[in-house]
């Protein structure tokens, strides 16, 4: 048990990193703070909110109390957010919650840690980038081109968007994934059918990440100053469109029609609208001023973000009733629903479009950035095979573990279909943030003296509400995504016991 446990010392990372070298530091506070935002503003604000606003079979949905919801997610990840800045600040390293874990509650927990991020980056791609796919084929519609259906979707979508064409369904979306299964050419007496477009944005969003982290970043912080600018022109163009009703009317259950439960089933599905914030921390090691600059781009992406999101919501409800609002496209939803001019609507769904696209694209690259940071880190310690710990002589960046992971969500992004990711990303990342917060508990008992640039203020009392207003976000997601995180979780401990342990760098120097 107590080889389970071994505890890496922030002072063991430290001189880790002297010893190999670490990455370019060439980010400074404001880049970081991009990189925040650019993970953060995506798919969530973009595709999930009709969700959390409308409920599904299996929850309640917070109708205009969506505003609510964004608020309730906003304090849990803040109090989170504490915890990760003075993790980061203090432990400079790239791994994000997988270091902080390892240097507080020991290497099992550290491992267990490190195999849900995967789920948080590397399997909630694969769902950006089919999102992202969906709305670049909405945003060709725009210029009159359209994509064959066989190379535009998976498999299994096409096989329910027929079987709703069968039963009766006569909508333009259905009727165009289900051409798919009768359009596509046969390879081996099987029907293509693929997802190009997903398949390629991954592949140039690796390449960029190849060739270097200054490069990515710059990338990125073009992507977050227009989708920016182009949430604020929705917001601008409808204010003008908001109709007061909206917002709470009796007859359609008020402005919180199903109470605190909807507001709740809200802010769980809402999550992953803030789960990049904390992929600010897997850049640590690349930071100009770690003890400085992590703090403030951690924070401060997530204040960004909740202003904006909350403006949004507020429009977003106004403009439309909210019933109509429970599609994938839920800002384009609210534009067609609304009373105007027929001739801005149609130019701000363009733009939406477009900002859609851009926005997806900023996410792809802020996560596609963090999985290899993490294995780099877990590979380092000898948790994982040394290849993914290389670093390219001339980019400087983790090339080897960005192609894999680049090739890994590719493919799934090609050809599957993940209904469940939202909620599967959301708990993993919740249990990763209540890791983080114990752990910040633990280190502040065992290493006291430890200088640390950025302190979370009151703690344990800070962490401690972190890790129960979590652990309520966990709790309100549904039963089957408790069973697939516990299945993920249990080939996890597979992996380590057979691998990971055995090659533990900790573990052999201590013997």
């Amino acid at each position: 048990m107590n080889r389970l446990f071994l505890r890496k010392s922030v002072q063991d990372c430290e001189n880790d990193l002297q010893e190999r070298g670490g990455l370019k530091r060439s980010l400074g506070k404001w880049h970081l703070t991009s990189l925040g935002v650019g993970a953060t503003i995506g798919a969530g604000i973009f595709a999930t909110t009709g969700t959390a606003i409308v409920g599904d079979p299996l929850r309640p949905g917070a109708g205009p109390a969506i505003v609510l919801s964004f608020l309730l997610t906003a304090l849990t990840c803040g109090f989170a957010a504490l915890c990760y800045a003075e993790f980061a600040a203090m432990v400079p390293i790239a791994g994000s919650a997988y270091t902080y874990a390892y240097a507080s509650l020991g290497e099992l927990v550290a491992w267990i840690i490190g195999w849900d991020l995967i789920i948080e980056y590397a399997v909630g791609n694969i769902g950006v980038a089919i999102g992202w796919s969906g709305y670049f084929r909405e945003l060709l519609s725009h210029f009159g081109l359209a994509m064959p259906a066989w190379l535009a979707t998976d498999f299994r979508s096409a096989g329910l968007a027929a079987e709703a064409v069968a039963g009766g369904a006569t909508d333009a979306a259905n009727l165009y994934l289900a051409s798919a299964l009768s359009s596509a050419p046969e390879l081996f007496g099987v029907r293509f059918i693929a997802n190009l477009p997903a398949f390629l944005i991954v592949c140039l969003i690796t390449v960029v990440l190849v060739l270097g982290i200054k490069e990515s970043a710059n990338s990125n912080n073009a992507m977050v100053v227009l989708k920016i600018a182009i949430i604020l022109f929705f917001c601008a163009v409808g204010s003008t469109l908001i109709r007061p009703e909206n917002w709470n009317n009796p007859a359609t259950g008020g402005f919180a029609p199903n109470g605190f439960a909807g507001i709740s089933a809200g802010a769980a599905i809402i999550f992953f609208s803030y789960i990049g914030f904390d992929a600010t921390s897997t850049a640590a090691e690349e930071a100009k001023d770690p003890a400085r600059d992590m703090p403030f781009g951690i924070i401060m992406s997530l204040v960004v973000c909740t202003v904006l999101y909350i403006v949004l919501a507020l429009v977003m409800t106004g403009m439309a009733p909210w019933q109509k609002l429970g599609t994938a496209e839920p800002m384009i939803t609210a534009l067609a629903s609304a009373e105007g001019s027929p001739r801005l609507i149609a130019i701000s769904r363009f733009i939406v479009s477009l900002g859609a696209v851009i926005a997806m694209s900023s996410v792809l690259l802020v996560f596609q950035l963090g999985q290899p940071r993490i294995f780099m880190s877990m590979a380092r310690d000898g948790l994982l095979p040394p290849f993914l710990a290389r670093v390219h002589p001339k980019f400087k960046t983790p090339y080897i573990g960005t192609i894999i992971t680049g090739l890994f969500v590719a493919t799934f992004a090609a050809f599957a279909n993940i209904a469940e990711v939202v909620d599967l990303t959301n708990i993993g990342t919740l249990f990763a943030f209540v890791l983080v917060s114990a752990g910040v508990i633990v280190l502040r008992k065992v290493e006291p003296d430890r200088v640390r640039p950025f302190r979370a203020p009151w703690v344990p009392v800070t962490p401690m509400i972190s890790i129960v207003t979590c652990l309520y976000l966990m709790w309100q997601l549904p039963a089957l995504t408790w069973i697939r995180f516990g299945i993920w979780l249990l080939l996890g401990l597979v992996v380590y016991f057979l691998y990971g342990m055995r090659h533990s760098r900790l573990a052999a120097r201590r013997e």
